[in-house]
């Protein structure tokens, strides 16, 4: 098949554990219930950046039997569905939104906050659902950002993107506009020089994408990254903590060094949200602290990410440093910069 398209790439993905086998010596049978439960999606490319079974790019996504394990987690963990005015709107925080624009992305994180709903009909939004979604932020004076998401925003063709954007820069309220990507990591042949050329056009616009590990960082990630960085548009990247990914000093400071080379800001280390099938990925609080203490001396501070937990509640995300934690154990409890003390597992 012929992948010079990213559409091309995109429709060669592997869906199903049995396409694993013509790769690697596994047997598919355990992964298919889990695929059945949590859909899978690898690009031909993101699929090339795997060594062996089990090593840090496949964790993140090839299916896990651990992710059907009973859990306490939940479907919603961060609760948007108490912030959904309109089907397309996540509106948390007055003064920015959330508009979620694509159902799928180039690649099923195993991890995903929205893994229960990620390629299914359930966060699958249409052109007219869209359109009452950007009516809403219209009607809406105190929303000064939007945060284009779903799914991977960039999945949409170049004319509904720029449409869809070009009609977010006409409300006069809206005074930035970001993008939540992950292709620059799973597919970047997603990034041509005709979307850059398109997206120059509507600044203030922000990207933030999602690298997790160093071999991430391929010529290839380079290349779609330094095309948005050509252009204007500032770039910053939001990393999970993951257990046997990257919870260790030495692969954070590759991946925070890396990502200043290519002009990509580390912005965020996230503490996994409380997504249901997620738990043999989490990192206790301890540790994440020890991991971001260590890039200290190690990495500039231009490259030293904030730690930020999302608590469960929708209470907004918290940084987490030794001062904000009250108390650890099985349960934590943190203060938010507003005083107030949230809970959450620490495991």
């Amino acid at each position: 098949m012929d992948l010079n398209s990213w559409q091309r790439q995109l429709a060669a993905s592997i869906t199903r554990p049995e396409q694993l086998a013509a790769h690697f010596d596994i047997d598919p049978v355990p992964l298919q219930a889990v695929a059945e439960r949590y859909p899978m999606l690898i690009t031909p490319y993101y699929l090339s950046l795997i060594e062996a079974p089990g090593d840090p790019i496949w964790r993140q996504c090839v299916p896990d039997p651990l992710e059907l394990v009973p859990d306490q987690l939940f479907e919603d963990p961060l609760n948007e569905s108490a912030f959904t005015p309109v089907p397309a709107v996540v509106h948390r925080y007055p003064d920015r939104a959330l508009l979620m624009v694509s159902g799928t992305c180039a690649g099923f994180c195993r991890f995903c906050t929205r893994k229960s709903r990620i390629g299914r009909p359930a966060l699958c939004f249409s052109d007219d659902q869209v359109s009452e979604g950007i009516d809403y932020i219209a009607r809406q004076p105190g929303i000064r950002d939007v945060i284009l998401t779903g799914g991977d925003p960039l999945l949409l063709d170049d004319y509904h993107l720029v449409d869809c954007l070009s009609r977010l820069r006409r409300i006069p309220h809206v005074e930035i506009v970001r993008i939540g990507t992950r292709v620059p990591v799973t597919l970047p042949a997603r990034i041509t020089t005709e979307l850059c050329d398109s997206l120059s056009r509507l600044h203030p616009l922000y990207i933030n994408t999602h690298f997790n590990h160093p071999r991430e960082l391929t010529p290839e990630s380079l290349q779609a990254c330094s095309r948005l960085a050509d252009v204007g548009i500032p770039l910053g990247n939001q990393t999970v903590l993951l257990r046997g990914v990257n919870d260790d000093p030495g692969t954070m400071s590759d991946l925070c060094r890396g990502l200043l080379a290519m002009r990509v800001r580390p912005y965020y280390l996230h503490q996994m949200d409380l997504a249901k099938g997620t738990t043999h990925f989490r990192v206790p609080v301890e540790r994440g602290l020890e991991v971001v203490e260590s890039l200290r001396g190690r990495v500039s501070g231009l490259g030293i990410p904030s730690y930020m937990v999302d608590p469960p509640g929708g209470e907004g995300k918290v940084e987490l440093t030794r001062g904000s934690l009250v108390e650890t154990g099985e349960t934590i409890r943190v203060r938010t910069a507003q005083g107030d003390v949230v809970s959450l597992p620490n495991r």
